[in-house]
């Protein structure tokens, strides 16, 4: 049907009509006092949201831009970083390391599994030089459905003196990153996942120890100065033209968070994620990452004896229902389904029921029909 289309992806993902509607409004000029008054507003519910009175900036890029600024605006080349690395985005901060000319000790753990953050200890603590200036870190690796003990791992790094820069791409918003009271230094993350609007702005907090390294970082930067940014956003303006219609969306993406309030968005996500996890268990599929590391963002499905890309494409054929795939080595292997920023109950039990379908069409019959949708159910009592 058209028009119907559902996605239940980790990014993008589903935007309310009224953020929508939002993107509609006649351009304003970014140089205006109404522009500086949205700004304002903006800027007070980012603080809001990172639970932080640090500096929140909002770059013209995907949250990989957010992450590439963070590293290049307080590092120099040759500097020692400890990148970890257990899904495909954590090797992708490993790769922009290599590509500013950072040293990088790679901390390791199989697709799936989360961090162990005693190796992280070990490291930092063996580090008595204190050559290692900063660690970068997955909050949820969106590759395989996988959260780190960030808390955990930031202690130690709290102990040793490093910078810490955190990917919440698909945290922010979806579970508790508290900044100021972790002491985050960087913190990246995109407004297509927990945000609730369309691609296209990045987000930066920065912590004053953060800035104190920008001050002696050397590695090139122009678009991507957070310095620049910074000291136009203290006169509520950004020092490139912004997207202003997504301002728009994101100012009202902001009301509606605040509305909910941060305690029930995080309640929200872990339902969500209760309920579609004991789905998948009650289907018999296996599910990719652990009850004990599991994301609250998205979930890893392993359909046994069926290939995932074949249950994705009978999904979108016959329910106009989004399901992301496997990336890299796990392309057939495993899908994805989110369940993060504007998803609800209904959209879980639509999904999981679509699934039911598809998998029972396609001859997979080790479970009753009905199954999934029940356990879904209980969990959202």
């Amino acid at each position: 049907m058209q028009d119907k289309a559902m996605l239940m992806i980790p990014g993008p993902t589903p935007v309310p009509e009224s953020v929508l509607l939002s993107l509609a409004k006649h351009p304003i000029g970014h140089r205006s006092g109404e522009f500086s008054q949205i700004m304002a507003e903006i800027t007070a519910g980012l603080k809001w949201l990172h639970q932080t009175k640090n500096d929140v900036l909002i770059l013209a890029a995907s949250g990989t831009g957010a992450m590439e600024a963070g590293i290049i605006n307080v590092l120099s080349a040759g500097d020692l970083v400890v990148v970890g690395c257990n899904g495909k985005f954590g090797d992708r901060w490993g790769e922009v390391c290599d590509a500013y000319g950072l040293k990088t000790e790679r901390i390791t753990a199989p697709w799936g599994k989360p961090l162990d953050p005693d190796s992280f200890r070990q490291v930092l603590e063996a580090d008595t030089d204190k050559t290692i200036k900063a660690v970068i870190i997955t909050h949820s690796e969106t590759s395989t459905g996988v959260i780190n003990d960030l808390e955990t791992i930031n202690r130690y790094v709290k102990a040793h003196g490093a910078l810490i820069i955190v990917d919440a791409v698909t945290s922010l918003g979806a579970t508790n990153v508290p900044v100021d009271d972790w002491g985050l230094d960087i913190v990246g993350s995109g407004s297509q996942k927990g945000y609730m609007m369309p691609p296209g702005l990045a987000f930066v907090s920065v912590s004053e120890k953060a800035w104190a390294a920008y001050q002696t970082a050397t590695l090139p930067k122009y678009y991507l100065d957070l310095g620049k940014y910074r000291k136009d956003a203290q006169k509520n303006t950004t020092p490139f033209t912004p997207p202003v219609n997504l301002f728009y969306s994101l100012h009202t993406a902001l009301t509606i968070m605040q509305r909910e309030g941060l305690e029930a968005i995080f309640a929200r996500h872990q339902r969500l994620q209760s309920a579609t996890r004991a789905a998948i268990k009650a289907m018999n599929f296996a599910l990719f990452a652990e009850d004990g590391c599991a994301s609250p963002a998205i979930t890893a499905v392993v359909p046994q004896g069926i290939d995932a890309e074949t249950v994705r494409s009978l999904m979108k054929k016959r329910f106009d229902i989004a399901l992301a795939g496997g990336q890299d080595h796990l392309k057939g292997e495993i899908f994805r389904i989110g369940h993060l920023g504007f998803v609800g109950d209904r959209d879980i039990l639509a999904a999981i029921a679509a699934l039911e379908a598809v998998v029972y069409e396609l001859g997979y019959k080790n479970f009753s029909l009905g199954a999934g949708v029940a356990a879904a159910a209980q969990c959202m009592g």
